[in-house]
């Protein structure tokens, strides 16, 4: 790996440290792994044409040696994940707060590389269940990888990393039965909260829309911990990272949550994988909360506490650039399973603070990769390379790519001039934040530490009322699961610290008894919790658009040709594939028929309809209807549309019909927009 590579990213999109690796195989001749051509790939080298297969047949034994060892541990946690590339582009200069150059030079373009993931299940499991989502992010950068790993939700279930094994062991299918997969949903889970009442906070979110969300696209990200900026004087700040999802941060409800896993376990990929290859690149903006060092114990939560968030309206997110996801993968094993994140991955400026879950994050991570990636060189593999170039007195191990030349390789030296040599400041070298410390060695935390229902019961005040109802509905599904009456009972019991109203209604709905006293005397909110206010576009959304032949073709593909000048993406649906015939001869081509598509993958209907259809083209028809209407969602119709809606009842916020194409193209695209109707009335 030459040093001339920089921090850029190629003409065609492809960031120049992985293009060495990649290989093209169409056309070529099959070789062995040591670049032999190979004669013959069907058959066994035999002694005779019905006699045994003879050792020297080495390519055989490669081949088979290979297949034998092609998979590697999944990981623990985060399993299940995918991953695309893209860059990262600054708005405004950080050079005020940090020394790290990514973040002062508005005219940089970063390489990214963001994976995202479940929590809990294992690599086979779906990926619409109710879990947290990773978010991490590797930067590229000339200084260095930095790796930004977080998660969808800025708080966590515990203080402190040694509890960790405890917590993934609770949430875990049982040990006893491997069950329940990629589900918090049974007793050993709700066990752990109840005995381990820090997750307060983070089960709120848990429970709330933010751990279904509607697309990766749509998701913000948290790097969770207190970090350190720290700038060329040495001057710090503590800071917290967000992404923020220029479309929006939006949800699946829960029914359609679990109809998606039967339907398409891998809905979530499909839909990030889909979206790049037709041009639709996710965009997320970068967010920093700075609080002085100086202001540390100015608020009412301890800044180093993972499960406490720092609410927007009290230390505001400055957005300090975008980073755009705008190439798949071309292998998702050597890239995706083989890509190592690591938050002790930083660059000058970046630093830590004492949060006592970052501290014990700073060792596992590198514990985890040995084990999982099968030794020290890791960083070599091509996706963790970084772009600039690595000089150090470590050597061997498995998986050893590099090859060092010289006799030397320890340091201090006289035989290579004392090289490598460490570097200064000046010349940018990392040097740790001097944090003035003092104390006796314990092992306890911080009676700042110890409110662990505040911030949950904040988070409860800002949402709105149809979130609230999703929560208590999460709180029933969940411990309805659970078959210890002592655990449910003391869950209920917990919970009403944070709001009675909540604990009240999740205990009728598993017949506990209802607590007489508790609640909370919190009263802040705070309104950038609520996906309420989130941003709402229609841009991407997926229009299920029901047709039979006789179609009134002129009409309806001038509604089609508005949806998508609105960034939409219409979708055709009928009884059968080919193409559906309009009355003007216009074609539509089938993508989906009642049998291959639900209304679930949709996030909203057009109703066209057709001439003489028969009663099963109106039954199927009738089902998908309904259950967008019962899942909230738009639902446009003009013409036959029209009639089949008032017959089946299918009316009230968000049910968008008209005989005038333009006018209705506009509302409808508006109701799309909102994203749900909460308000409807179910009939």
């Amino acid at each position: 790996m030459g040093d001339d590579r920089r921090t850029k990213v190629n003409e065609n999109g492809k960031d120049e440290q992985l293009e060495q690796y990649r290989v093209e195989d169409e056309g070529k001749h099959l070789t062995t792994n040591q670049g032999l051509k190979v004669s013959e790939d069907e058959f066994s080298l035999k002694a005779g044409e019905r006699g045994p297969t003879l050792m020297e047949d080495f390519h055989f034994r490669e081949k088979m040696t290979h297949f034998d060892h092609e998979r590697i541990p999944e990981r623990i946690v985060h399993a299940r994940g995918f991953a695309a590339h893209g860059e990262f582009e600054l708005y405004d200069s950080l050079k005020e707060y940090t020394k790290a150059k990514f973040l002062q030079d508005t005219s940089t373009r970063t390489p990214v590389f963001v994976r995202f993931s479940t929590v809990a299940g294992s690599k086979g499991s779906a990926e619409t269940v109710r879990d947290a989502r990773g978010f991490a992010t590797k930067f590229y950068t000339e200084e260095g990888n930095y790796d930004l790993v977080g998660n969808n939700i800025p708080v966590f279930f515990i203080q402190d990393a040694i509890k960790f094994p405890d917590l993934v062991h609770a949430l875990k299918p049982e040990p006893h039965n491997e069950m329940p997969q990629a589900a918090s949903a049974h007793d050993t889970f709700w066990d752990f909260v109840a005995n381990n009442q820090e997750s307060a906070h983070m089960i709120m979110w848990a429970m709330s829309d933010r751990a279904i969300p509607r697309s990766l696209r749509m998701m913000e990200g948290f790097g969770v911990h207190t970090f350190r900026l720290v700038n060329a004087e040495g001057k710090a700040h503590f800071v917290k990272f967000h992404w923020k999802p220029v479309l929006g941060t939006h949800s699946l409800v829960w029914d359609e949550a679990q109809k998606i896993n039967g339907k398409d376990p891998d809905f979530h990929r499909r839909d990030l994988y889909e979206s790049i290859e037709n041009g639709d690149y996710p965009e997320y903006e970068l967010g920093v909360q700075l609080i002085k060092e100086e202001d540390e114990f100015n608020f009412d939560f301890d800044v180093l506490d993972p499960t406490k968030l720092w609410p927007e309206e009290e230390v505001p997110v400055k957005i300090v650039g975008k980073m755009t996801l705008n190439r798949n993968v071309d292998n998702v094993f050597a890239e995706t399973e083989q890509a190592a994140f690591h938050p002790g991955s930083v660059v000058p400026g970046i630093d830590f603070s004492n949060d006592p879950l970052l501290q014990g994050r700073l060792f596992s991570y590198t514990d985890t990769q040995l084990i999982r990636l099968g030794g020290p060189n890791f960083h070599e593999l091509p996706i963790n390379r970084p772009v600039c170039p690595f000089h150090n007195n470590q050597r061997d191990g498995y998986g050893r790519q590099t090859i060092n030349k010289g006799q030397v390789s320890y340091h201090n030296n006289s035989l290579a001039k004392n090289t490598p040599a460490p570097a200064s400041q000046e010349e940018g070298g990392y040097t740790h934040y001097q944090e003035k410390m003092e104390g006796r060695k314990i092992r306890t935390r911080s009676e700042s530490f110890k409110d662990h229902f505040s911030q949950a019961t904040l988070f409860w005040n800002s949402m709105s009322e149809p979130e609230k109802e999703h929560i208590i509905q999460a709180f029933s599904f969940e411990l309805g699961k659970v078959k210890s009456k002592s655990v449910q009972q003391q869950v209920v019991d917990m919970f009403a610290n944070v709001s009675l109203y909540l604990a009240k209604g999740f205990a009728e709905a598993i017949s506990a008894k209802v607590p007489n006293g508790g609640g909370s005397k919190v009263i802040k909110s705070s309104p950038a919790l609520s996906q309420e206010n989130t941003i709402k576009k229609p841009a991407t959304r997926k229009v299920g658009v029901i047709v039979g032949n006789g179609f009134k073709g002129e009409e309806v593909k001038m509604v089609l040709s508005a949806l998508k000048e609105e960034g939409t993406q219409p979708e055709i649906i009928s009884d059968k594939l080919g193409t559906r015939k309009g009355d003007d001869g216009t074609e539509l081509e089938v993508e989906h028929t009642f049998l291959t598509g639900e209304s679930v993958i949709f996030d909203s209907l057009y109703v066209v309809g057709g001439e003489k259809l028969d009663k099963k083209f109106y039954q199927d028809s009738t089902y998908f209807v309904k259950e967008a209407y019962s899942h909230f969602k738009p639902i446009g119709a003009t013409h036959e549309g029209i009639h089949w809606l008032k017959e089946e009842g299918v009316s009230g916020s968000g049910v968008v019909t008209g005989e005038d194409m333009k006018s209705f193209a506009k509302e409808f695209t508006v109701a799309i927009a909102e994203h749900r109707h909460w308000d409807r009335e179910l009939v």
